[in-house]
């Protein structure tokens, strides 16, 4: 299986998944590449999953018929992805061609800060 992790997720997420055949978007010099050509150059090279943090993708593409499938994750930040890395496995494990599966990894969210300075 190979796995192409987009450019919008952590390179840190690519060494937490072990053993597993995983290239990014950076890697494969496809930055900046849409979304539908995205998928498309993916899958005409061999690619089984694209994980990806653009939660909008699986209503502006439809995957019927496709070789590829979509794990898509809520969150984007290294710090939160950690936490969920064995939720994020099974979907990588478990996709079959043309389904999106999304993982809940929670968000990242600010901390508030009052006038003070001090965090609510």
């Amino acid at each position: 299986m190979r796995i192409l992790l987009d450019e919008n997720l952590p390179h840190k997420l690519r060494r937490a998944l072990g053993q597993r055949n995983v290239v990014t978007v950076d890697y494969m010099n496809w930055n900046g590449l849409k979304n539908g050509a995205l998928l498309r150059t993916a899958e005409q090279s061999g690619i089984d999953v694209l994980v990806t943090g653009d939660t909008t993708l699986r209503y502006e593409q439809n995957l019927q018929g496709r070789s590829i499938s979509v794990v898509v994750l809520s969150a984007q930040k290294w710090t939160i992805l950690r936490d969920h890395m064995d939720s994020i496995e099974i979907a990588i494990d478990s996709a079959v061609p043309g389904s999106f599966v999304a993982v809940d990894c929670g968000v990242f969210r600010r901390e508030r800060r009052s006038a003070s300075g001090v965090g609510e």
